[in-house]
């Protein structure tokens, strides 16, 4: 099988959806309470796009392919880091099996940007961090042009997404979810074009005030069920 053909095969596609639904999902939703937001956002994509989220935990990925529609997380390809996931054999072939996983280089998609392209070419959906890596406070740092500029020169959606919860999960530091279960949200975001003309700079900056805008609307919704949680006790 070619390197790039992975990733679309129906074979591999079928038993990452084993691996993903029968697997890693019910963990996660085991180890932490969930909660998918607005996903009926998501009701009108078709076709290749490119996913956004903030980053703070080895969690995210999980989290957001768990969270999508089945139909929109079969064939998605998660960017990980390089030197990280793709150092030894078997946390190479872990990446690949669970979230069909491409290497990213840390400061974006350096060196990485023709296997992107060309994913998207092949109907590939990808899902990207911007920040580059985890932040350390949970706190959203600024967002790589990467994901922008694949979405302009590739005319693909960006999905925006949110995750609140995920830093208390697992911490930056952790190899393993604490004990509990902690509260997470995942929240969906309508889907974003380029307008006519627009820079990657200014998109860029679109798509990362749309993700913290959904960051807050996930605050408020965890606020309001506390306070509903607090009348009934």
């Amino acid at each position: 099988m070619s390197s790039r053909s992975r990733y679309t095969s129906p074979v591999m596609a079928g038993a990452r959806f084993v691996a993903q639904r029968g697997i890693l999902r019910p963990f996660i939703w085991r180890k932490a309470d969930v909660t998918v937001l607005n996903a009926d956002r998501l009701d009108g994509v078709r076709g290749p796009y490119v996913a956004v989220s903030n980053h703070s935990s080895h969690l995210d990925a999980p989290l957001v392919i768990g969270a999508l529609p089945s139909r929109l997380s079969r064939y998605v390809a998660a960017g990980a880091a390089a030197d990280y996931f793709f150092d030894v054999w078997w946390r190479k072939g872990l990446t690949a099996l669970f979230f069909n996983a491409f290497p990213v280089d840390r400061s974006g998609l350096r060196g990485r940007r023709g296997l992107a392209t060309s994913l998207l070419d092949d109907g590939v959906p990808l899902l990207l961090f911007p920040e580059g890596t985890r932040s350390r406070t949970g706190e959203m740092g600024n967002f790589k042009p990467g994901a922008a500029a694949l979405c302009i020169s590739r005319d693909v959606p960006c999905l925006p997404i949110a995750l609140l919860g995920a830093s208390e999960a697992m911490p930056y530091g952790r190899t393993w979810p604490g004990k509990g279960k902690p509260p997470v949200f995942v929240n969906f975001g309508e889907p974003l074009r380029p307008e006519d003309g627009e820079s990657v700079a200014v998109f860029n900056e679109r798509i990362a005030k749309e993700v913290r805008g959904l960051y807050d609307e996930a605050q408020d919704h965890r606020d309001r069920l506390g306070t509903r949680q607090l009348r009934r006790d």
